[in-house]
């Protein structure tokens, strides 16, 4: 199973997103990240991949894990994945729009999800409220969410 990180900027009761450009989850909005490279570790592909998409510095010693999501597509199992999500409240800069994505602000309590991952209904919620999640969801082959089991917890 491939291991991806996804970072949410917070601030003041709002959550950066990113509308993706191209490629996987075009069209949906979405915290930031990718895939590690070669030996990096996951805390510094979260930096990179937030630098890359947004413009954003930021500092790993900073990343608060959140979540740990595993997500299922028995129709397409390459799209497999583990995802490490990450809260950051400290950084420099602002979101700009790059190749990749396109960052709009939200205010926590009008996140679109009804543009995004049917699955981020359920768990980004709970990270935007404080709580840690550990959550697995199955997904058909129309994008919607088939099975899921999604638990807070004390610490990731």
């Amino acid at each position: 199973m491939l291991d991806v990180t996804l970072c949410l900027l917070v601030r003041k009761e709002q959550v950066s997103l990113g509308q993706k450009k191209s490629g996987f989850g075009q069209g949906n909005y979405n915290g930031y990240g990718g895939k590690p490279k070669g030996e990096e570790s996951l805390e510094d592909a979260a930096v990179r991949e937030l630098f890359e998409e947004t413009g954003v510095v930021a500092c790993a010693d900073y990343l608060q894990k959140r979540a740990e999501l595993m997500f299922t597509f028995p129709h397409k199992p390459e799209w497999n994945q583990r995802v490490h999500v990450y809260e950051l409240q400290t950084w420099e800069g602002e979101p700009a729009e790059s190749t990749e994505m396109k960052p709009a602000w939200f205010s926590i309590d009008a996140v679109p999800y009804e543009k995004m991952w049917d699955a981020d209904r359920h768990w980004m919620p709970l990270v935007l409220e404080g709580k840690y999640v550990k959550a697995s969801f199955v997904y058909g082959e129309n994008k919607e969410v088939l099975e899921m089991k999604v638990e807070c917890s004390e610490k990731i």
